[in-house]
């Protein structure tokens, strides 16, 4: 699965000012001229899924 779709698929676990801030990163990452296959994404991936394992604990 790709790193967005993955994104997408937590959303609704994320609080809306922790998406918003996700949203707003990856849409200047693209809009820059990043991929979405980059580093970067995955790294916004990984803030997400630790956001909502930390919450769930």
């Amino acid at each position: 699965m790709k790193p967005l779709e993955e994104i997408t698929k937590i959303s609704s676990q994320l609080p809306l000012p922790v998406l918003q801030d996700i949203n707003q990163r990856i849409g200047d990452w693209l809009a820059s001229g990043g991929k979405e296959t980059d580093s970067y994404i995955h790294q916004q991936l990984r803030f997400a899924k630790r956001f909502v394992k930390e919450e769930s604990e």
